[in-house]
């Protein structure tokens, strides 16, 4: 069932091009923090700046729009 080739072609679909660009660093990443603005930062720029970006380590503020995120709700 683990087998790469019985992937069916929805999935194989979905899963084409999902390679993020960080607002930050600019590289190129599967999986970024996204803001409902359209703001996206990686894993590693989140850690670096999480001082500035949560109080709490629960939610994080959007440095373009303000806006509060959760890091549950990806």
């Amino acid at each position: 069932m683990n087998d790469s080739s019985a992937i069916s072609d929805y999935r194989r679909k979905h899963r084409v091009g999902r390679e993020i660009i960080c607002d930050c660093c600019r590289k190129t990443f599967p999986f970024c923090w996204r803001c409902r603005c359209g703001f996206k930062i990686c894993q590693a720029c989140m850690h670096a700046n999480l001082w500035g970006m949560s109080c709490n380590g629960i939610t994080w503020e959007c440095p373009d729009c303000g806006g509060q995120n959760g890091f549950g709700n990806q």
